[in-house]
C-alpha cells in the first residue's frame, strides 16, 4: 500500500461501512472460507460476495488461496494490525486534525516541509515555522506531563534537531517548562 494514512484511512471506514463486509470479516477472522461458503451463511448471491471480497482485497485485508476449483478467503491479520497501528494511532489522528484545520497556504508548507511525519528541514521563515511547530504540538497530548527526554523522544521521530524543534515551541508558547517537566501549553 503506497497510500498516506488520510487515504488508507478513509478507504478502510468506506470498506468497514458495508454489514455485509463487516460480517464476512467477522467469518474470515474465525476461519477460512469460499465465497460459495460465505454465500450460503450470510444469504446472499455469490457475485455479490466476490464483490464485497474484491473491495476487501482492495486493501490487503483479505488473502486469497486457490485449490484446485476452489478459491479460500481469509483475513490478513497482519495488514489488520497494521492499520490498526499506524493509520488510526493518535498521532496520526492528531495530524489528519491539524491538516484539516490547516489553511490553504498552511497545507501548502505541510506539503512542502513534510516527507510522511518527517520534517524535512526546520523552516528559515518565522511563520512557516510557526506552521511546523503548531503540527508538532499535536503529537503532545493535553495536560499531560512530559520530561525533557520524552519530549526529545517525541521530536526526534520527525526531525534529528530536537533540541531546536524544543525551544522554538517553548519559546512560542506551545509547550511549557516547569522546573524540567513540559506540557502543551495554553496557546495550542
Amino acid at each position: 500500500m503506497d497510500l498516506q494514512p488520510a487515504d488508507i484511512m478513509l478507504q478502510f471506514c468506506k470498506a468497514m461501512a458495508d454489514e455485509s463486509r463487516l460480517k464476512i470479516v467477522g467469518l474470515l477472522s474465525a476461519a477460512e472460507h469460499s465465497v460459495q461458503q460465505l454465500a450460503a451463511m450470510l444469504e446472499l448471491k455469490e457475485p455479490t460476495v466476490s464483490h464485497h471480497l474484491a473491495v476487501l482485497k482492495q486493501l490487503d485485508l483479505v488473502r486469497m488461496r486457490a485449490d484446485g476449483n476452489f478459491r479460500w478467503y481469509r483475513l490478513n491479520e497482519k495488514v489488520l494490525g497494521k492499520i490498526s497501528r499506524d493509520v488510526f494511532s493518535r498521532p496520526s489522528i492528531a495530524k489528519l486534525a491539524v491538516s484539516a484545520t490547516a489553511s490553504g497556504s498552511e497545507r501548502k508548507v505541510l506539503g512542502n516541509f513534510l516527507d510522511g511525519d518527517r520534517l524535512l528541514e526546520i523552516p528559515v521563515s518565522f511563520k512557516k515555522r510557526l506552521v511546523i511547530l503548531k503540527w508538532l504540538t499535536a503529537f503532545f497530548e493535553p495536560g499531560v506531563n512530559y520530561s525533557e527526554a520524552q519530549v526529545n523522544a517525541i521530536l526526534k521521530l520527525h526531525h534529528h534537531d530536537c533540541a531546536t524543534l524544543r525551544r522554538e515551541m517553548v519559546g512560542c508558547r506551545m509547550l511549557t517548562r516547569d522546573k524540567g517537566i513540559y506540557r502543551r501549553g495554553p496557546e495550542s
